[in-house]
Order: structure tokens, then C-alpha cells, then sequence
């Protein structure tokens, strides 16, 4: 795909992809790297958030760009949380140079269909409205969405990841639907910042592996990393 392009473009691709980590080039494809070029240049163009919510197929996508910040990403996911949302796959992509823009791509679906075009809206709104600081994710999520009281299992293991020689963190536990607000509440109460995030699902359960960079986008030593795994844990079983 990418010999089909003008070589101005490759080399606009070539520079955007340098405020990624090392890895992002080789390892991811050419279709994402091309769209989230095309996802910077228009939030550049907009000056706000990028949120593009379209079906495909019997799921959802969603194409997000904005600052990346965990507190942003905690909202949107308490938000999908709150509209009862399944999230089937996460592909999340951010510079560490640069703008430090996070890119996310979501597939959903609400009770095994695509979002109505209703509920697309309605969504994108509330997303909008946290953003700006409009609506307290937090107090909607205790207020509406009640689960029942039960033991959380959750198991964390922090290493550095042998081939991208990043920070990692892998997360196990039983599927809730708070789960992904749950988490990325925790890694912003860390104050750390996520780079990369893949999901697995299987059986009920769930494995969320962050690639992350400390506070001022630091590297994090084993140390460290072993003791915020463990407050990861610990909040996760607590909450």
C-alpha cells in the first residue's frame, strides 16, 4: 500500500511515524499508520477531538484522536460502560514525541448489533461534553450502573517487554462491564501514560496488555513497575 503512495506522502508518513515509539513502523500496518495520519491532520485541521462512529458489519467502530492523557481515555470507557456497550477489540496507538497524540480504535456492539444511529449520536455527544469538563463520568457510572457485590479476581505483571523494550503491564481478570473504565482509572490515579494497548478475550475472560511511560514520559524501572503493578492490583480488586 504504501508504494502506491506519492513520495511526498511517504514522507510525510515517514516523519509523523518518528514520534511514535521504534516499534510502530514496523510493527503496525500500513492502513493504520495511514489513518491515523489522516485522524492527526484532522484534528490539527479542527483543533478539537477527532470521534468518528460508523457500523461495520454487525459491530461498531470508533476512530478517536485527542491528547493523550488516562483521564480522557478513563471517561470514554466509563462512557461505553454506562451506554452498555461490548468492546471487541482495541487498537491503541500514541507519539511519544511531538504532539503526543493517542489514536483508538474501537469495535462495539450493544446486545450483539450495531449502535443505532440514535445512540451514535448521542454518544459522541457525551463524549464531547466530557471533554470539555461537562459531565462527571465517575458520578454517572455509581449512579447508573450498578453491579452486583462480588470478590474481583485480578492478577498484574509488570516486565519490560523484550521486543519493543517498553514498560508493560498485563492485566488478567473476570469480565464486568466496568472493566476497561476500572483499569484506566487505576493507570491514571498511577499517573502513567499508555502507549500502546492490546486485548484478549476468551472464556469470560479478559487480558489487557498496556505498553506505558511513566510521569514526563519516563521509562519505569523494574522496581517501580512491580510496586505499581501491585497497586493496580489492589485497586482493581477494591473497586
Amino acid at each position: 500500500m504504501l508504494t502506491e503512495l506519492k513520495p511526498s506522502t511517504r514522507e510525510l508518513l515517514r516523519n509523523f511515524n518518528r514520534s511514535f515509539p521504534q516499534f510502530y513502523e514496523q510493527f503496525v500496518s500500513s492502513e493504520i499508520q495511514l489513518l491515523n495520519l489522516r485522524l492527526a491532520y484532522q484534528l490539527y485541521k479542527n483543533q478539537q477531538a477527532v470521534i468518528e462512529i460508523k457500523p461495520e458489519g454487525n459491530k461498531t467502530a470508533i476512530q478517536f484522536a485527542y491528547r493523550n492523557q488516562s483521564y480522557i481515555l478513563s471517561d470514554i470507557f466509563g462512557l461505553l460502560a454506562i451506554y452498555g456497550l461490548t468492546i471487541h477489540s482495541i487498537n491503541l496507538h500514541a507519539q511519544i514525541r511531538s504532539s503526543r497524540l493517542v489514536f483508538m480504535h474501537l469495535m462495539v456492539s450493544r446486545h450483539e448489533k450495531p449502535l443505532t444511529l440514535k445512540t451514535t449520536q448521542s454518544l459522541e455527544r457525551n463524549i464531547r461534553s466530557a471533554l470539555r469538563g461537562n459531565l462527571d463520568v465517575k458520578y454517572l457510572l455509581a449512579n447508573r450502573l450498578k453491579l452486583p457485590v462480588e470478590p474481583q479476581r485480578v492478577e498484574t505483571q509488570f516486565y519490560i517487554d523484550p521486543v519493543f523494550h517498553l514498560p508493560t503491564l498485563l492485566i488478567d481478570a473476570n469480565n464486568n462491564p466496568k472493566l476497561f473504565y476500572q483499569v484506566m482509572h487505576a493507570i491514571w490515579q498511577e499517573d502513567l501514560l499508555v502507549v500502546n494497548a492490546n486485548l484478549l478475550l476468551w472464556r469470560g475472560q479478559t487480558r489487557l496488555i498496556f505498553y506505558l511511560l511513566g510521569p514526563d514520559e519516563s521509562l519505569i524501572p523494574d522496581y517501580l513497575g512491580q510496586k505499581i503493578a501491585e497497586s493496580v492490583r489492589q485497586r482493581l480488586a477494591e473497586d
